[in-house]
Protein backbone atom coordinates (compact mmCIF):
# COMPACT_ATOMS: atom_id res chain seq x y z
CA UNK A 1 0.00 0.00 0.00
CA UNK A 2 1.64 3.72 -0.65
CA UNK A 3 2.60 5.35 2.03
CA UNK A 4 1.96 8.77 0.59
CA UNK A 5 -0.70 9.83 -2.00
CA UNK A 6 -0.09 13.69 -3.48
CA UNK A 7 -3.90 14.85 -4.34
CA UNK A 8 -3.54 16.83 -7.71
CA UNK A 9 -6.69 18.41 -7.23
CA UNK A 10 -9.01 21.19 -5.22
CA UNK A 11 -11.91 21.23 -3.38
CA UNK A 12 -14.55 18.73 -2.39
CA UNK A 13 -12.98 16.60 -4.31
CA UNK A 14 -9.25 16.99 -2.37
CA UNK A 15 -11.24 16.75 0.66
CA UNK A 16 -13.34 13.41 -0.38
CA UNK A 17 -9.92 11.69 -1.37
CA UNK A 18 -7.63 13.19 1.09
CA UNK A 19 -10.14 11.57 3.90
CA UNK A 20 -9.97 8.30 2.53
CA UNK A 21 -6.38 8.16 2.55
CA UNK A 22 -6.52 9.41 6.27
CA UNK A 23 -9.03 6.20 7.31
CA UNK A 24 -6.84 3.64 5.16
CA UNK A 25 -3.62 4.99 7.33
CA UNK A 26 -1.83 7.15 4.33
CA UNK A 27 -0.35 10.55 4.61
CA UNK A 28 -1.11 13.01 2.44
CA UNK A 29 0.17 16.19 0.60
CA UNK A 30 -2.32 18.61 -1.40
CA UNK A 31 -1.18 21.36 -3.55
CA UNK A 32 -3.00 25.08 -3.66
CA UNK A 33 -2.36 27.84 -5.88
CA UNK A 34 -2.04 31.20 -4.28
CA UNK A 35 -5.88 31.84 -4.37
CA UNK A 36 -6.47 28.78 -2.57
CA UNK A 37 -4.07 29.06 0.77
CA UNK A 38 -6.85 28.77 2.93
CA UNK A 39 -8.53 26.40 1.84
CA UNK A 40 -9.58 22.87 3.96
CA UNK A 41 -7.93 20.63 1.51
CA UNK A 42 -4.85 22.90 2.56
CA UNK A 43 -5.42 23.03 6.09
CA UNK A 44 -6.20 19.11 6.70
CA UNK A 45 -3.53 17.36 4.70
CA UNK A 46 -0.30 16.67 6.50
CA UNK A 47 1.87 18.39 3.45
CA UNK A 48 0.84 21.11 1.45
CA UNK A 49 2.61 23.06 -1.21
CA UNK A 50 1.54 25.72 -3.40
CA UNK A 51 2.21 25.26 -6.86
CA UNK A 52 1.47 28.46 -8.78
CA UNK A 53 -0.88 31.50 -8.80
CA UNK A 54 -4.54 31.14 -9.50
CA UNK A 55 -4.65 30.70 -12.98
CA UNK A 56 -5.10 26.95 -13.18
CA UNK A 57 -3.35 26.69 -16.71
CA UNK A 58 -0.07 27.38 -13.64
CA UNK A 59 -0.61 25.37 -11.05
CA UNK A 60 -3.31 22.82 -11.32
CA UNK A 61 -2.62 22.07 -14.76
CA UNK A 62 1.19 22.88 -14.55
CA UNK A 63 2.43 19.01 -14.57
CA UNK A 64 6.51 20.05 -13.93
CA UNK A 65 5.37 21.77 -10.90
CA UNK A 66 2.69 18.99 -9.38
CA UNK A 67 5.51 16.24 -10.24
CA UNK A 68 7.54 18.16 -8.48
CA UNK A 69 5.60 18.62 -5.75
CA UNK A 70 5.22 14.92 -5.12
CA UNK A 71 9.20 14.19 -5.81
CA UNK A 72 9.92 16.95 -2.94
CA UNK A 73 7.27 15.59 -0.51
CA UNK A 74 8.71 12.07 -0.84
CA UNK A 75 4.78 11.11 -2.62
CA UNK A 76 4.85 7.51 -4.04
CA UNK A 77 1.24 8.84 -5.67
CA UNK A 78 -1.09 10.81 -7.21
CA UNK A 79 -4.37 11.18 -7.15
CA UNK A 80 -5.74 13.23 -9.73
CA UNK A 81 -9.28 13.92 -8.66
CA UNK A 82 -11.62 14.62 -11.45
CA UNK A 83 -10.88 17.26 -13.87
CA UNK A 84 -7.66 19.31 -14.81
CA UNK A 85 -5.38 16.45 -15.35
CA UNK A 86 -7.23 13.34 -14.52
CA UNK A 87 -7.82 12.38 -17.99
CA UNK A 88 -4.39 13.74 -19.21
CA UNK A 89 -2.79 10.75 -20.52
CA UNK A 90 0.80 12.23 -20.51
CA UNK A 91 0.19 13.19 -17.42
CA UNK A 92 -0.14 9.74 -16.17
CA UNK A 93 2.66 8.63 -18.45
CA UNK A 94 5.29 11.25 -16.98
CA UNK A 95 3.83 10.16 -13.55
CA UNK A 96 5.04 6.16 -14.36
CA UNK A 97 8.32 7.64 -16.01
CA UNK A 98 9.35 9.53 -12.95
CA UNK A 99 8.03 6.40 -10.17
CA UNK A 100 4.92 7.94 -8.74
CA UNK A 101 1.77 5.41 -9.47
CA UNK A 102 -0.89 7.40 -10.83
CA UNK A 103 -4.43 6.44 -9.26
CA UNK A 104 -6.36 5.89 -12.75
CA UNK A 105 -6.20 3.72 -15.76
CA UNK A 106 -2.78 3.14 -17.86
CA UNK A 107 -1.89 5.84 -20.40
CA UNK A 108 -2.49 3.16 -23.19
CA UNK A 109 -6.60 2.19 -20.85
CA UNK A 110 -7.02 6.14 -21.39
CA UNK A 111 -6.37 6.92 -24.71
CA UNK A 112 -8.36 4.25 -25.76
CA UNK A 113 -11.73 4.54 -23.62
CA UNK A 114 -10.91 8.87 -22.92
CA UNK A 115 -11.01 9.66 -26.70
CA UNK A 116 -14.90 9.81 -27.70
CA UNK A 117 -13.79 8.48 -31.44
CA UNK A 118 -11.51 5.16 -30.28
CA UNK A 119 -13.99 4.74 -27.28
CA UNK A 120 -16.66 3.98 -30.25
CA UNK A 121 -14.44 1.97 -31.61
CA UNK A 122 -14.27 -0.18 -28.66
CA UNK A 123 -18.13 0.22 -28.22
CA UNK A 124 -18.73 -1.47 -31.43
CA UNK A 125 -16.07 -4.07 -31.08
CA UNK A 126 -17.57 -5.23 -27.70
CA UNK A 127 -21.43 -4.89 -28.78
CA UNK A 128 -22.00 -2.14 -27.04
CA UNK A 129 -24.75 -0.25 -28.82
CA UNK A 130 -24.20 2.74 -30.56
CA UNK A 131 -25.93 5.91 -32.82
CA UNK A 132 -25.17 5.84 -35.78
CA UNK A 133 -21.57 8.19 -36.29
CA UNK A 134 -18.70 8.95 -37.68
CA UNK A 135 -15.01 8.81 -37.38
CA UNK A 136 -13.07 11.98 -37.09
CA UNK A 137 -14.12 14.57 -39.20
CA UNK A 138 -11.30 15.86 -42.12
CA UNK A 139 -12.94 19.34 -43.19
CA UNK A 140 -16.57 21.02 -43.79
CA UNK A 141 -16.76 18.99 -46.85
CA UNK A 142 -16.37 15.69 -44.98
CA UNK A 143 -18.50 17.06 -42.03
CA UNK A 144 -21.32 17.75 -44.51
CA UNK A 145 -20.36 14.15 -46.10
CA UNK A 146 -21.57 12.63 -42.68
CA UNK A 147 -24.00 14.55 -41.91
CA UNK A 148 -26.46 13.69 -44.55
CA UNK A 149 -25.57 9.93 -44.18
CA UNK A 150 -25.85 9.50 -40.94
CA UNK A 151 -29.06 11.54 -41.53
CA UNK A 152 -30.31 14.86 -39.69
CA UNK A 153 -30.52 15.90 -36.92
CA UNK A 154 -26.88 15.15 -35.83
CA UNK A 155 -24.59 16.72 -33.14
CA UNK A 156 -21.35 17.18 -33.60
CA UNK A 157 -18.89 16.49 -31.18
CA UNK A 158 -15.22 17.37 -29.71
CA UNK A 159 -13.50 14.09 -29.78
CA UNK A 160 -11.13 14.81 -26.94
CA UNK A 161 -13.31 16.55 -23.99
CA UNK A 162 -16.66 16.91 -22.39
CA UNK A 163 -18.75 19.00 -20.78
CA UNK A 164 -20.57 20.68 -23.90
CA UNK A 165 -17.68 22.21 -25.24
CA UNK A 166 -17.04 21.51 -28.76
CA UNK A 167 -20.66 20.65 -29.34
CA UNK A 168 -23.21 22.00 -32.00
CA UNK A 169 -26.53 20.42 -33.08
CA UNK A 170 -27.19 20.64 -37.07
CA UNK A 171 -30.56 20.06 -37.82
CA UNK A 172 -29.77 20.59 -41.63
CA UNK A 173 -27.35 20.66 -44.34
CA UNK A 174 -26.91 24.49 -44.68
CA UNK A 175 -25.72 24.38 -40.85
CA UNK A 176 -23.36 22.17 -40.89
CA UNK A 177 -19.78 24.36 -42.13
CA UNK A 178 -20.41 26.92 -39.67
CA UNK A 179 -20.84 24.63 -36.42
CA UNK A 180 -18.29 22.46 -37.94
CA UNK A 181 -15.96 25.55 -37.72
CA UNK A 182 -16.97 26.48 -34.36
CA UNK A 183 -17.17 23.17 -32.85
CA UNK A 184 -13.42 22.86 -33.89
CA UNK A 185 -12.58 26.25 -32.24
CA UNK A 186 -13.82 25.20 -29.42
CA UNK A 187 -12.33 21.57 -28.96
CA UNK A 188 -9.04 22.79 -29.54
CA UNK A 189 -9.38 25.98 -27.19
CA UNK A 190 -11.11 24.13 -24.75
CA UNK A 191 -8.83 20.68 -24.55
CA UNK A 192 -5.74 21.41 -26.95
CA UNK A 193 -7.28 18.70 -29.63
CA UNK A 194 -9.48 20.12 -32.37
CA UNK A 195 -11.26 16.80 -33.72
CA UNK A 196 -14.05 16.39 -33.89
CA UNK A 197 -16.96 13.79 -35.08
CA UNK A 198 -20.66 13.19 -35.54
CA UNK A 199 -23.52 11.07 -34.76
CA UNK A 200 -27.38 10.80 -34.67
CA UNK A 201 -29.06 13.24 -32.94
CA UNK A 202 -31.59 12.49 -30.24
CA UNK A 203 -34.20 14.97 -29.07
CA UNK A 204 -36.24 13.99 -25.91
CA UNK A 205 -33.13 11.43 -24.52
CA UNK A 206 -32.40 10.57 -21.04
CA UNK A 207 -28.68 10.28 -19.85
CA UNK A 208 -27.49 7.07 -17.98
CA UNK A 209 -24.30 6.20 -16.84
CA UNK A 210 -22.89 2.56 -15.45
CA UNK A 211 -19.93 2.83 -12.95
CA UNK A 212 -17.74 0.22 -13.22
CA UNK A 213 -14.90 -0.89 -11.34
CA UNK A 214 -11.49 -3.49 -11.65
CA UNK A 215 -8.52 -4.21 -10.41
CA UNK A 216 -5.04 -5.70 -11.96
CA UNK A 217 -6.28 -9.64 -11.06
CA UNK A 218 -8.54 -9.92 -13.68
CA UNK A 219 -11.95 -8.57 -10.82
CA UNK A 220 -14.80 -6.43 -12.50
CA UNK A 221 -17.31 -5.03 -10.87
CA UNK A 222 -20.55 -3.59 -12.57
CA UNK A 223 -21.95 -1.24 -9.32
CA UNK A 224 -25.31 -0.19 -11.41
CA UNK A 225 -26.18 3.05 -13.12
CA UNK A 226 -27.05 6.71 -12.34
CA UNK A 227 -30.03 8.54 -14.36
CA UNK A 228 -28.05 11.77 -14.78
CA UNK A 229 -30.85 13.38 -16.79
CA UNK A 230 -30.87 16.61 -15.62
CA UNK A 231 -28.60 19.35 -16.70
CA UNK A 232 -28.68 22.35 -18.47
CA UNK A 233 -26.09 23.02 -21.36
CA UNK A 234 -24.97 19.48 -21.04
CA UNK A 235 -23.71 19.99 -17.39
CA UNK A 236 -25.32 17.24 -14.57
CA UNK A 237 -27.76 19.70 -11.64
CA UNK A 238 -28.84 16.30 -10.54
CA UNK A 239 -28.29 12.68 -10.58
CA UNK A 240 -29.60 9.70 -8.72
CA UNK A 241 -29.38 5.97 -8.51
CA UNK A 242 -30.56 3.74 -9.83
CA UNK A 243 -32.60 4.93 -12.71
CA UNK A 244 -36.38 4.71 -12.41
CA UNK A 245 -36.25 4.09 -16.05
CA UNK A 246 -34.34 0.88 -15.63
CA UNK A 247 -35.88 -2.18 -15.75
CA UNK A 248 -34.18 -5.34 -13.91
CA UNK A 249 -33.62 -6.84 -17.11
CA UNK A 250 -31.93 -4.43 -18.51
CA UNK A 251 -29.35 -3.84 -16.02
CA UNK A 252 -28.45 -7.24 -15.82
CA UNK A 253 -28.09 -6.99 -19.62
CA UNK A 254 -26.08 -3.68 -20.16
CA UNK A 255 -24.03 -5.07 -16.97
CA UNK A 256 -22.81 -8.34 -18.03
CA UNK A 257 -21.59 -6.37 -21.84
CA UNK A 258 -19.87 -3.95 -19.94
CA UNK A 259 -18.31 -6.11 -17.86
CA UNK A 260 -17.07 -8.27 -21.11
CA UNK A 261 -15.69 -5.05 -22.51
CA UNK A 262 -13.68 -4.02 -19.28
CA UNK A 263 -12.41 -7.07 -18.75
CA UNK A 264 -10.84 -7.55 -22.55
CA UNK A 265 -9.16 -4.11 -23.15
CA UNK A 266 -7.86 -5.07 -19.53
CA UNK A 267 -8.84 -1.47 -17.77
CA UNK A 268 -7.80 -1.72 -14.21
CA UNK A 269 -9.25 1.26 -12.26
CA UNK A 270 -12.85 2.82 -11.30
CA UNK A 271 -14.95 4.20 -14.42
CA UNK A 272 -17.99 5.14 -16.07
CA UNK A 273 -19.95 4.26 -19.31
CA UNK A 274 -22.07 6.91 -20.39
CA UNK A 275 -25.76 6.33 -22.06
CA UNK A 276 -28.29 7.97 -23.42
CA UNK A 277 -31.40 6.12 -23.56
CA UNK A 278 -34.17 7.17 -26.40
CA UNK A 279 -37.82 7.61 -26.49
CA UNK A 280 -38.55 4.06 -26.71
CA UNK A 281 -36.20 3.21 -24.24
CA UNK A 282 -33.27 1.69 -26.02
CA UNK A 283 -29.90 2.40 -24.80
CA UNK A 284 -26.58 3.91 -27.05
CA UNK A 285 -23.07 4.12 -25.94
CA UNK A 286 -21.89 7.70 -25.53
CA UNK A 287 -18.51 8.07 -24.32
CA UNK A 288 -16.42 6.65 -21.26
CA UNK A 289 -15.04 8.39 -18.33
CA UNK A 290 -11.60 7.22 -16.93
CA UNK A 291 -11.66 8.35 -13.61
CA UNK A 292 -13.69 9.05 -10.47
CA UNK A 293 -16.91 11.34 -10.85
CA UNK A 294 -18.83 14.45 -9.51
CA UNK A 295 -21.99 12.06 -8.87
CA UNK A 296 -20.16 9.27 -7.18
CA UNK A 297 -21.27 9.68 -4.06
CA UNK A 298 -24.88 8.53 -5.14
CA UNK A 299 -23.21 4.57 -5.77
CA UNK A 300 -21.74 4.33 -2.67
CA UNK A 301 -24.95 5.37 -1.00
CA UNK A 302 -26.86 2.66 -2.58
CA UNK A 303 -24.09 0.15 -2.26
CA UNK A 304 -22.15 0.47 0.63
CA UNK A 305 -18.87 0.65 -1.04
CA UNK A 306 -16.22 3.20 -0.81
CA UNK A 307 -15.30 3.68 -4.36
CA UNK A 308 -12.00 5.98 -3.41
CA UNK A 309 -10.41 3.83 -1.10
CA UNK A 310 -11.57 0.77 -3.40
CA UNK A 311 -9.95 2.73 -6.57
CA UNK A 312 -6.56 3.68 -4.60
CA UNK A 313 -6.47 -0.46 -3.25
CA UNK A 314 -6.66 -1.16 -7.07
CA UNK A 315 -4.09 1.08 -7.86
CA UNK A 316 -1.52 -0.33 -5.23
CA UNK A 317 -1.93 -4.05 -6.83
CA UNK A 318 -4.24 -5.19 -4.17
CA UNK A 319 -7.17 -8.11 -5.08
CA UNK A 320 -10.41 -6.64 -4.74
CA UNK A 321 -12.97 -8.62 -2.60
CA UNK A 322 -16.21 -7.64 -3.53
CA UNK A 323 -19.62 -9.35 -3.92
CA UNK A 324 -19.60 -10.78 -6.91
CA UNK A 325 -23.29 -10.04 -7.45
CA UNK A 326 -24.51 -9.26 -11.19
CA UNK A 327 -26.23 -7.52 -11.41
CA UNK A 328 -25.98 -5.01 -8.08
CA UNK A 329 -28.04 -5.38 -5.88
CA UNK A 330 -29.00 -1.83 -4.48
CA UNK A 331 -30.11 -0.93 -1.51
CA UNK A 332 -32.66 2.24 -1.36
CA UNK A 333 -32.45 4.97 -3.45
CA UNK A 334 -30.20 8.09 -3.52
CA UNK A 335 -29.82 11.83 -4.69
CA UNK A 336 -27.26 14.17 -5.36
CA UNK A 337 -27.94 18.12 -5.88
CA UNK A 338 -25.13 20.34 -7.51
CA UNK A 339 -24.77 23.20 -5.10
CA UNK A 340 -23.11 26.12 -7.54
CA UNK A 341 -22.13 29.77 -6.75
CA UNK A 342 -24.29 31.12 -9.67
CA UNK A 343 -26.95 33.23 -10.05
CA UNK A 344 -30.26 31.78 -9.94
CA UNK A 345 -31.41 34.04 -12.75
CA UNK A 346 -28.58 34.34 -15.49
CA UNK A 347 -26.38 31.28 -14.32
CA UNK A 348 -23.29 33.71 -14.40
CA UNK A 349 -21.05 32.35 -11.19
CA UNK A 350 -21.07 34.52 -8.37
CA UNK A 351 -17.77 33.93 -6.55
CA UNK A 352 -17.01 36.27 -3.38
CA UNK A 353 -16.98 35.81 0.43
CA UNK A 354 -19.13 33.60 1.93
CA UNK A 355 -20.64 35.37 4.94
CA UNK A 356 -22.62 32.63 6.41
CA UNK A 357 -22.27 28.99 5.91
CA UNK A 358 -24.68 26.10 7.43
CA UNK A 359 -24.93 23.06 5.78
CA UNK A 360 -27.94 20.88 6.26
CA UNK A 361 -28.09 17.20 8.39
CA UNK A 362 -29.91 14.14 9.95
CA UNK A 363 -30.76 10.66 9.32
CA UNK A 364 -29.19 10.05 5.10
CA UNK A 365 -28.15 13.23 4.92
CA UNK A 366 -24.55 13.49 3.78
CA UNK A 367 -22.95 17.12 2.36
CA UNK A 368 -19.45 16.78 0.51
CA UNK A 369 -18.01 20.77 0.11
CA UNK A 370 -14.70 22.43 0.32
CA UNK A 371 -16.30 25.48 1.60
CA UNK A 372 -16.92 27.33 4.93
CA UNK A 373 -17.76 30.64 6.93
CA UNK A 374 -15.27 33.06 5.82
CA UNK A 375 -13.87 31.64 2.31
CA UNK A 376 -13.76 33.72 -0.74
CA UNK A 377 -14.87 31.61 -4.07
CA UNK A 378 -12.38 33.00 -6.00
CA UNK A 379 -13.32 33.83 -9.73
CA UNK A 380 -10.77 31.13 -11.29
CA UNK A 381 -12.35 27.29 -11.32
CA UNK A 382 -15.35 25.52 -11.30
CA UNK A 383 -18.28 26.99 -9.12
CA UNK A 384 -19.37 23.84 -7.63
CA UNK A 385 -19.51 24.59 -3.70
CA UNK A 386 -21.10 21.37 -2.58
CA UNK A 387 -22.98 18.17 -3.45
CA UNK A 388 -25.92 17.47 -1.35
CA UNK A 389 -26.47 13.49 -1.44
CA UNK A 390 -29.27 11.59 0.23
CA UNK A 391 -30.33 8.01 0.88
CA UNK A 392 -33.94 6.81 1.46
CA UNK A 393 -35.41 3.76 1.15
CA UNK A 394 -37.72 4.54 -1.35
CA UNK A 395 -37.54 7.52 -4.04
CA UNK A 396 -40.29 9.52 -3.07
CA UNK A 397 -38.83 9.04 0.32
CA UNK A 398 -35.33 10.33 -0.57
CA UNK A 399 -37.05 13.54 -3.29
CA UNK A 400 -38.81 14.49 0.55
CA UNK A 401 -35.11 13.79 1.95
CA UNK A 402 -33.48 15.88 -0.40
CA UNK A 403 -36.45 18.90 -0.14
CA UNK A 404 -35.53 19.42 3.40
CA UNK A 405 -32.10 18.82 3.39
CA UNK A 406 -32.00 22.36 0.98
CA UNK A 407 -34.62 24.47 2.90
CA UNK A 408 -32.33 23.84 6.03
CA UNK A 409 -29.09 24.68 3.38
CA UNK A 410 -27.75 28.84 4.44
CA UNK A 411 -25.20 29.56 2.37
CA UNK A 412 -24.82 33.53 2.46
CA UNK A 413 -23.08 36.55 0.63
CA UNK A 414 -23.23 35.05 -2.82
CA UNK A 415 -25.87 33.63 -5.11
CA UNK A 416 -26.33 29.82 -5.69
CA UNK A 417 -28.71 27.30 -7.84
CA UNK A 418 -30.37 25.84 -4.35
CA UNK A 419 -33.59 27.80 -5.73
CA UNK A 420 -33.50 25.72 -9.04
CA UNK A 421 -32.96 22.30 -7.06
CA UNK A 422 -36.06 23.21 -5.09
CA UNK A 423 -37.70 23.62 -8.43
CA UNK A 424 -36.77 20.72 -9.89
CA UNK A 425 -37.54 18.47 -6.90
CA UNK A 426 -41.39 19.69 -7.24
CA UNK A 427 -41.71 19.44 -11.31
CA UNK A 428 -43.64 16.70 -12.55
CA UNK A 429 -41.75 15.24 -15.22
CA UNK A 430 -39.16 14.55 -12.00
CA UNK A 431 -41.52 13.57 -9.86
CA UNK A 432 -42.91 10.61 -11.85
CA UNK A 433 -39.09 9.69 -12.85
CA UNK A 434 -39.91 10.53 -16.84
CA UNK A 435 -37.40 13.64 -17.20
CA UNK A 436 -35.41 14.11 -19.87
CA UNK A 437 -32.17 16.03 -21.02
CA UNK A 438 -34.70 19.24 -21.84
CA UNK A 439 -36.22 18.91 -18.44
CA UNK A 440 -34.19 22.10 -16.89
CA UNK A 441 -34.80 23.76 -20.31
CA UNK A 442 -38.83 23.29 -20.35
CA UNK A 443 -38.82 24.53 -16.44
CA UNK A 444 -36.84 27.40 -17.04
CA UNK A 445 -38.51 28.25 -20.57
CA UNK A 446 -36.02 28.31 -22.39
Amino acid sequence: MFKKILIANRGEIALRVLRACREMGIKTVTVHSEADSRALHVRFADESVCIGPAEASKSYLHIPAIISAAEITGADAIHPGYGFLSENAEFARLCAKCGVTFIGPTPEAMRAWGDKVTSRENAKKYGLPLLPGSGVLKDGAHAIEEAKRIGFPVILKASGGGGGRGMRIVRKEGEVLANFLAATREADAGFKNPDVYCEKYVELPRHIEFQVLADQHGGVWTLGERECSLQRRHQKVIEEAPSPAMTPERRQEMAETIRRAILDTGYTTLGTLEFIMDESGKLYFLEMNTRVQVEHPVTEMVTGLDLVSLQIRAAAGEKLVLPDTRPWSFRGHAIECRVNAEDPKTFAPSPGLITEYFPPGGTGVRVDSGVYGGWRVPPNYDSLLAKVIVHAPTRAEAISRMRRALDEFIVGGIKTNIELHKRLLRDEEVLRGVMTTRTIERLLGG
